[in-house]
């Protein structure tokens, strides 16, 4: 059933290879078992286990959850397993307003450590274009194709992405610079993102992972990098609503979480009116709570 499940996967899933790996791990830890006889108890057991042995958050737990009601659901419809244990199964609550992003001295901290290994500095130029363009990393590292980027416009385009939707990226000049390396590194076609030899990147654990813990940075992901796009913006003054067209979001919805980072600006919009405008004047001393005198 675990084999059909990454079979499925691998056919109809746009990014499979973290999923095939998931899957491959719950196989490991239930060998040799027959379906009906796995129950609901050890599921949720084998699943606490492994949430505290790897510190999975409650989205990875619920990820391997459904993994293996899709592997229950395909073996049922194959008339391999008569029913899933899961049912009745509660997924973790999860805090889905998570917003971690890299300040000015993490970021240093991170190039620092990336420069200082040779199997490492390759990479910046991704973590450039991660920081300056806001792309999920299936998006960058699979679905950025030079036919879609115009380097006389200073565009990208993502014809599809996570949201099912189409999205234009504005190009800084930090993301150009990485996009000049990427050219020299390929023949002008196919995915963007590669190598030093030339070949094309689908992942980054291997080097991002190692860089972000060896530089002492804790609690911070790939997706993070797209948090700090966002917050930036905000910080820079730009409105929510054009936040969410940069990111390739439906609505405001997602995009508010990252109001609160434009105070200063606020502080200095609302300073304007303050000192345009008459006020009551200040109480003088020895005047009550009205302003005057007792």
């Amino acid at each position: 059933m675990a084999d059909e499940a990454i079979k499925y996967i691998e056919g109809r899933y746009a990014r499979p290879a973290d999923d095939v790996a998931r899957m491959k791990l719950l196989k490991d830890r239930l060998p040799n078992r027959a379906a009906d006889s796995v129950t609901a108890c050890e599921i949720q057991s084998l699943l606490d286990t492994l949430a505290t042995e790897r510190k999975w958050s409650s989205s990875s737990r619920n990820h391997h959850h459904n993994l293996l009601s899709l592997a229950y659901r395909l073996g049922i419809l194959h008339g391999k397993a008569k029913q899933s244990p899961l049912r009745g199964l509660r997924r973790h609550a999860e805090n889905n307003g998570r917003v971690r992003f890299s300040s000015a001295e993490e970021e240093e901290k991170l190039r620092s450590t990336i420069r200082s290994k040779p199997e490492w500095v390759e990479h910046e130029a991704e973590l450039d274009l991660a920081l300056h363009t806001g792309l999920r990393r299936g998006s960058m590292y699979l679905g950025l194709t030079w036919e879609n980027v115009d380097l006389k416009a200073r565009v990208a385009l993502i014809p599809k992405t996570k949201n099912g939707e189409q999205v234009v990226v504005p190009l800084n000049s930090a993301a150009m610079r990485a996009l000049t390396i990427f050219r020299a590194r390929g023949d002008g076609t196919g995915r963007v993102v590669r190598n030093a030899a030339g070949e094309t990147l689908s992942v980054n654990a291997h080097w991002f992972v190692p860089a972000v813990r060896e530089a002492g940075i804790k609690d911070f992901h790939w997706h993070d990098c797209r948090h700090t796009y966002a917050s930036r913006l905000r910080q820079a003054g730009v409105p929510l609503g054009n936040i969410a067209e940069l990111l390739g979001r439906k609505g405001l919805a997602m995009s508010r979480r990252y109001a609160h980072l434009s105070i200063s600006n606020l502080h200095d919009a609302v300073s304007r009116i303050a000192n345009s405008t008459p006020v009551a004047p200040e109480p003088r001393q020895g005047s009550n709570a009205n302003g005057y005198l007792n």
